[in-house]
């Protein structure tokens, strides 16, 4: 099996709705974006004989997912009152509503099926929000 690794990182805040402890509040991260790709066979033929894929196209259709959260604030859906909203997007805040606690792991599975649904064979997404500390996700 051949596997290909690439990542990308942004910057953005969030906090943990309904959390007890420090990441209930407002905080930042640099997110660091981990992605594996596989196949068990090389392209045989055409430009990109001998590769799996072309490292430049799969580290701009991530590069596209992570850009999407740079500098903005992550929230998820319904934790914050809709006057509060309105008063961060007065202020030219950058907000963007998930369907999901913002969490590492929920993002792994967020940029897994997005990358999936972009045709790659993914292996796994590993998201840091440290340096230290990461989910993973893979099936």
């Amino acid at each position: 099996m051949y596997i290909l690794k690439t990542e990308q990182s942004f910057d953005s805040a969030h906090f943990l709705a309904g959390y007890q402890g420090k990441c209930s509040n407002l905080h930042g991260h640099r997110w660091r974006v981990v992605v594996e790709i596989w196949s068990e066979n090389l392209v045989s033929e055409g430009q990109l004989r001998g590769m799996v894929t072309d490292f430049g196209d799969i580290k701009a259709d991530l590069q596209k997912l992570t850009d999407d959260y740079d500098h903005a604030l992550i929230v998820e859906k319904g934790s914050l009152k809709e006057t509060t909203v309105q008063a961060l997007e007065d202020e030219n805040f950058r907000i963007i509503m998930v369907p999901f606690r913002p969490t590492a792991e929920h993002f792994s599975r967020h940029f897994y099926d997005a990358l999936k649904d972009m045709g790659y064979q993914v292996r796994a997404v590993e998201v840091y929000e440290t340096p230290n500390n990461c989910a993973v996700y893979m099936e």
